[in-house]
This record gives structure tokens, sequence and C-alpha cells, in this order.
């Protein structure tokens, strides 16, 4: 008997129909004989509506009323969703976040899971019954109240009750196949991945790929949790990411115990997300960096590519340029600004029409030419790289952000990406 944690998102549940269909999928799963934990989103779009419905009531929600009202949806979900297996003479039994054990921060709206203590989910298997936890939603100890995950926090709610279980495998079920080498909304011939390394997955949802966020892999790679992302609207086998060297026993069944050597790239993202700001006539002296990144660290921004220019040797002065996600450049302008006398920089540029492009593969390690190729297939498609970054296993360039589609086909088609037939897409969200 395997212990399996199930992870449905809101486009699989998105009506009543739809939670009848993943209802019936859990039940034949626990009639192969499996245990049976499952994690749900809100339905559909609900989270969204409830969120503009506190906003028309009050320009800034209050963060703790807003947490109470936002968890509303997915014990909507729950609850229906076990009513309609009990319905198919299955024992299920619905917990909220808290009730699951789900113990975080006290940080509303983005908390961080700290602990978790599933006493109730493992006397409800015990007992024979299917537990169906609400996703995104935990509790905090001191303050007593409930709290939210953020965006993602459903998929990052069942690797953590996968950890703390000892489950076999989670399954993620989106309303794609499985991780694709690109997008399938953008690049329609892109090809469906039988298995990718967590340490390539995180570079993909660190570079925009939705279909899993990447506080879910970085707690799966952390606990080798084995995770199985795949469709729920159909039973094809999706996408293995695993851990390198521990494949656990489950996923090995799925992959027919295939050990093939890794391809030299995996995919390729984009994200449209992120801003650039470029911080002009920097004396190119030590300890000015240091300023600089001092003040950004003070807003909490998350800064991700860095470049800084070679100085002008008739001024000593340089450009130091780097991205962020949008949502965070103003208050950086803001601090950049307050303290531009004293770092002694002349000016501050404001970029937020730029995309990014991430080539992944750890195949890079041992591979050379893909740089090459990569700038040579942009330079055809007359596509300007205006930043570069690299890592082991990742090239991330940025470009204009009208051209990052275009930039996403051409570089698929040129690393031999392409698939035969265009991949389907069900739901229309990715999630």
């Amino acid at each position: 008997m395997s212990l399996i944690v199930q992870k449905f998102g809101g486009s699989s549940v998105a009506d009543a129909e739809s939670i009848k269909r993943v209802a019936k999928r859990i039940v034949d799963t626990k009639k192969a004989g499996n245990d049976i934990v499952v994690a749900v989103s809100a339905m559909g779009d609900s989270t969204d509506e409830l969120l503009d419905l506190a906003h028309q009531v009050t320009p800034i929600p209050a963060p703790r009323e807003l947490d109470m009202l936002l968890t509303a949806g997915e014990r909507i979900s729950m609850a229906l969703l076990a009513m309609a297996i009990k319905s198919m003479g299955y024992d299920a039994r619905s917990f909220t976040g808290s009730q699951a054990g789900m113990i975080t921060d006290a940080q509303h709206g983005a908390a961080r899971i700290v602990d978790v203590t599933p006493g109730r989910l493992r006397d409800a298997l015990d007992e024979g019954a299917i537990a169906i936890v609400a996703g995104f939603q935990g509790f905090n100890r001191d303050t007593k109240d409930i709290t939210t995950l953020g965006r993602g926090g459903s998929d990052t709610t069942a690797v953590a009750l996968a950890a703390a279980l000892g489950a076999d495998i989670c399954e993620i079920y989106t309303d794609v196949d499985g991780i694709f080498s690109a997008d399938p909304r953008v690049v329609p011939r892109a090809h469906k991945l039988e298995r990718v390394s967590s340490e390539e997955m995180l570079e993909l949802a660190a570079a925009g790929a939705k279909v899993l966020y990447i506080r879910a892999v970085e707690y799966a790679r952390r606990h080798g949790v084995t995770l199985h992302v795949r469709s729920s609207f159909n039973n094809n086998t999706g996408t293995i990411v695993y851990n390198p060297g521990a494949i656990s026993p489950y996923a090995a069944a799925v992959l027919n115990g295939e050990t093939v050597e890794e391809p030299i790239i995996a995919g390729v993202a984009a994200d449209l997300s992120e801003a650039k700001v470029t911080v002009v006539g920097v004396p190119d002296i030590p300890g000015k960096a240091a300023q600089i990144f001092k003040i950004v660290a003070k807003t909490n921004a998350n800064v991700d590519m860095i470049v800084q220019n070679v100085s002008a040797a008739s001024t000593g002065l340089t450009d130091i340029s780097f991205t962020l996600p949008k949502s965070e450049g103003q208050q950086v302008l803001t601090a950049l600004t307050n303290e531009q006398q004293n770092v002694g920089f002349a000016g501050l540029q404001y970029d937020d029409q730029i995309g990014k492009l991430a080539l992944v593969g750890a195949g890079m390690r041992t591979n050379t030419g893909v740089s090459a190729k990569l700038f040579e297939a942009l330079f055809e498609a007359g596509i300007n790289i205006e930043m570069i970054s690299t890592s082991e296993i990742r090239i991330s360039v940025v470009t204009r952000a009208d051209t990052i589609n275009q930039a996403l086909r051409v570089v698929h088609t040129a690393f031999g990406l392409d698939a035969d037939d265009e991949a389907v897409v069900h739901g229309g969200t990715g999630r």
C-alpha cells in the first residue's frame, strides 16, 4: 500500500462537474489500494473574486481579515469534494489548514510553514478515510490567527503534507499534461518532459514557468519529496520532478525504471513580471555597490540579475543595472532617491517594459557552445539582448517585453525542442 498526496488546482475544481470528476479520480486511486491525502485550491477564480470584493469594501484591507476572507475559498472546495466522495460510498473528511496541523509564522498574506503536525490526518487514514485538506492556509500558534501562504500556497501545502507524512509521491494535478519544454500557450509545439530534476525545475520556476511554484519546488527538494505533475483531465503519465540519485520506488515505477542520460536543455521559460532599475553615474570606487544594495535590501526587494558596466576612463563613473519584481520597483526607487546624496550617483532609470528569457538544462555543465547557439538564434531573429546572467545550469537574458514571446519560440526551435504535434491545454490557465 502506498501513501499518495494529491493536489488539485482551481481549474481542476472550477465547478460542480469538475469536482465530481476529481472525486472519481481520487476514489479510483483509493480503490487501487492506496492511502490518499488531498490538498485542494479554491474553485476557479474565486480567490481573485474575493480579493476584488475586499478592495470594493476598502482600498487597503486589513491583513488579518483578508486572510480570514481568502481562506473561505479553499474551505468551500474541500467540503464539496468530501461530499462528492461520500456520495460514491467512500469515507472522506475535510480539514482546514489549522486542523491539518499546518503551523506557520505570523506573516499575513505570505506566511512560511514552520512545522506540520498531521495527527488528525493520520487518524483519518488509519480509519480508512480519505483526508481532504484546504490548501493555501495555516495557523500561527502565538497569535492564534489563520494565515495564508501566498500565491501557489496549495502546491506548498501538498508538498509539506507529503514530507510530514512520508508519502511515496506528491501528485500535482493541473490543466496540462505535465511540465513542458516551454509554455504551450506561447510555444504550441512545446514537448512534455518525462522527468526533470528538482535543480532544473527550481531554475525554470524562478524564470517564470508557472506550472509549479518555486516555494513548493524548494520545499520538495529540501525534504526529498518526489513530485508527479499531471493533468486532472486525463490519466496520462505526467512529469516526474525528482532529486538526482533519490527517485522514489513509486516514481521509478511510473518511469518504468528508465535511467536515461539527462538532455542538454530541459526547457525555456519567460517572465514579464520584472522591471529594470539602472543607477546612473556611480563613482567606481570600492564600497559603492555595497551601499546601493544595502539600501535595496532594506526594502525587502528580491533582486534577480545584476550588471555593472565598465567605468568611463574620463569620468571614473559607472552604471549599475539590476532587475526586480515590478511590484517592488516604486519602493526601491524611493529608497534610492532618498539616499542619492549619500551614495553620490547621478540619477536613476526605471524600465518596466522588459522580458526575461531563461534557458535551463543540467547538461550545460558538460556541453560547450550553448551560449553561442542562444545568442545566434536571438541575433538571427533581430532580438537585442540587454542583460546576461548565467549559472551552472542556466543562461538568462533580458530583452524587450514585446519580443519575449518571439524569443521564446526561436530559442525553443534552435535547440531542437519542438515536438511533432501541438500540446493540449485543457483548462486554459496552466494551474
